[in-house]
């Protein structure tokens, strides 16, 4: 697109279906490697990417020639059908119905990467659930209690 000029940064996050700790150290590089192509090959650039056994954070620059939820589907639907593939998991493999988006201004990209890249220091004294809904109070997103994710009891 001629002319159009955009800087455009997004951190999503996303969590295994029923928040199930199935996402293991001995092949979660490959599995971000593997989402990191798909978003590279849809033309954005991921800055960083890392998570936990039961969820993911992916912080991206994003062209405006895809809609953001034709992406993230396309990023759960490959990278679900990759593991399955893999069979890495006992049983089927799925991810967690919607995600959070979040947008960033450059300045703030720093802050944001090392924050991705401390997410088992993070989750020493907070759970996945306050995370989130910390994120989504500091972004002003309004929410329903009833649609967060729910930690397994």
């Amino acid at each position: 697109m001629a002319n159009t000029y955009t800087q455009i940064h997004i951190q999503t996050v996303f969590s295994v279906q029923n928040r199930e700790s199935l996402i293991k150290n001995d092949w979660k590089d490959e599995l971000y490697k593997y989402i990191t192509g798909i978003i590279q090959n849809n033309e954005h650039k991921v800055l960083q990417i890392n998570g936990m056994p039961d969820h993911i954070h992916i912080l991206f620059g994003m062209r405006p020639t895809q809609s953001l939820s034709d992406l993230m589907k396309q990023v759960k639907q490959d990278s679900s059908k990759w593991i399955n593939n893999k069979g890495v998991v006992n049983g089927r493999f799925s991810w967690q119905a919607g995600y959070g988006a979040f947008s960033y201004s450059k300045l703030q990209l720093p802050r944001v990467i090392k924050y991705i890249q401390n997410q088992q220091k993070h989750h020493r004294t907070l759970t996945f659930q306050e995370e989130y809904v910390e994120l989504l109070r500091t972004h002003h997103v309004e929410f329903d209690e009833r649609y967060i994710f729910k930690s397994i009891e």
